[in-house]
C-alpha cells in the first residue's frame, strides 16, 4: 500500500492541532515510535481514512525562532518537492501553561510544543536495508541509492533560496519509497533552529554520534562541509557494507574512518566484490574513495557536493 501525498496536503490543513496528532499517534504511544533522531522522536500517525503520515515531536521548549518566522520558515520547507527528499505535509506549534515540580513545589511554565509531519514511507529507513544478510541490497541499488542522497543534498545545498546545512545525516534519516529511491529526511530541522548560515558557530552542539564533523563537534562550526563529512561516512557504510557503530568516545567516527582505510589498504572490501565486472568493481572503488575523502579532519580539503555529483556522473576522475 502507498500513501498518496498529495491526497494529504489537500485533507490536512498546514497547521495541525496538537490535540489530533496526539490522537492519531495514540497519545504518542511506544508502540507508534518509529525512530529517534537528535532533534526528536517519530511517530505513526493514522488518519481515520487509514491514511499514514510519520510525526516528528520535537524536544520541549527547543531554541527555535519567533512563532511567525518559525510559520514562515515551514511554509517555505513544506513547498520543498524533490525526489530524493521527504515531503513535509504539515506543522504544529502550539504553547500552553504546564505544571511542573521545582525546588519541592510546583510552579506554571510556558511550555512550547512542535511537530512536524511528513509523508510516510512504507520501506521505512536505510538502516533496515545495509547490514542484515535477510534483506541485503545488490551492489546496483547501492550505486543508485548513494547517487540519489547526493542529488537530495545537492538540491538542499545549492538549490534552495539559501543552503540548508541538514546536520544529521546518517542511515536512519535517509528513508526508502516503494521503488528504493532514497529520500533525505529531517532536512529544514537545522533552518528551524535558525542555523540556515553556510558558515557560523554554535553553543548548541546537536546531532548523532559517529557522524558529526571534527569542526562542528570541538569548535561549534557549521557549514555545507560538516554535512560532507557525515555523507562521507554515509556513502561508505553503503559501498562496503561495513558498519559504523556509535562510540560517545568516538562522535566523529574516527575508529571506523581508520578500520575502512586499513580494510581499503589491503583491498579486503573489493576482495568481497571479487565475482562483479569490472564496471561495477569500478563504481565501488570510486564510492570508497569518495567517501575517505569526504572524512578528511581538515574542512577545505573535503569535495563539495557538485564534485561529488560531477564523479558519479563520470565527469571526473576521483
Amino acid at each position: 500500500m502507498t500513501t498518496d501525498t498529495s491526497t494529504l496536503v489537500s485533507t490536512l490543513p498546514n497547521n495541525i492541532p496538537a490535540s489530533f496528532l496526539k490522537q492519531i499517534t495514540d497519545d504518542f504511544s511506544p508502540e507508534r515510535e518509529l525512530g529517534k533522531g537528535a532533534f526528536g522522536i517519530v511517530y505513526k500517525g493514522i488518519l481515520e481514512n487509514g491514511e499514514l503520515i510519520a510525526v516528528k515531536k520535537l524536544g520541549e521548549n527547543p531554541p527555535m525562532a519567533l512563532d511567525k518566522t518559525f510559520n514562515n520558515e515551514v511554509g517555505n520547507l513544506m513547498a520543498v518537492r524533490h525526489e530524493n527528499i521527504v515531503k513535509l505535509v504539515g506543522f504544529c506549534h502550539e504553547s500552553q501553561k504546564k505544571l511542573v515540580p521545582h525546588n519541592g513545589r510546583y510552579i506554571i511554565v510556558d511550555i512550547t510544543e512542535i511537530f512536524l509531519c511528513y509523508e510516510y514511507l512504507w520501506k521505512g529507513s536505510l538502516d533496515n536495508y545495509l547490514f542484515a544478510e535477510s534483506n541485503r541490497l545488490d551492489w546496483d541499488t547501492r550505486f543508485k541509492i548513494v547517487k540519489g542522497i547526493c542529488r537530495g543534498l545537492h538540491f538542499l545545498h545549492n538549490e534552495m533560496d539559501r543552503p540548508v546545512v541538514h546536520m544529521d545525516l546518517k542511515p536512519e534519516n535517509i528513508l526508502l519509497d516503494d521503488n528504493m529511491v532514497p529520500k533525505i529526511a529531517d532536512f529544514g530541522l537545522s533552518r528551524l533552529f535558525g542555523q540556515e548560515q553556510t558558515r557560523m558557530h554554535t553553543q548548541n552542539v546537536v546531532g548523532s554520534l559517529g557522524y558529526m564533523a571534527p569542526e562542528y563537534l570541538y569548535r561549534g562550526e557549521i557549514s555545507t562541509q560538516s554535512d560532507i563529512y557525515s555523507l562521507g561516512l554515509l556513502i561508505i557504510q553503503i559501498s562496503t557494507g561495513e558498519k559504523n557503530i556509535p562510540d560517545a568516545e568516538d562522535k566523529c567516527g574516527k575508529k571506523f574512518i581508520e578500520k575502512v582505510h586499513e580494510n581499503w589498504a589491503d583491498r579486503h572490501i573489493t576482495s568481497k566484490y571479487a565475482s562483479f565486472d569490472a564496471n561495477r568493481l569500478q563504481q565501488i572503488e570510486m564510492c570508497v574513495e569518495i567517501g575517505l575523502q569526504c572524512v578528511d579532519h581538515e574542512r577545505k580539503k573535503r569535495p563539495s557536493i557538485v564534485d561529488i555529483l560531477d564523479k558519479l556522473d563520470g565527469k571526473h576522475s576521483v
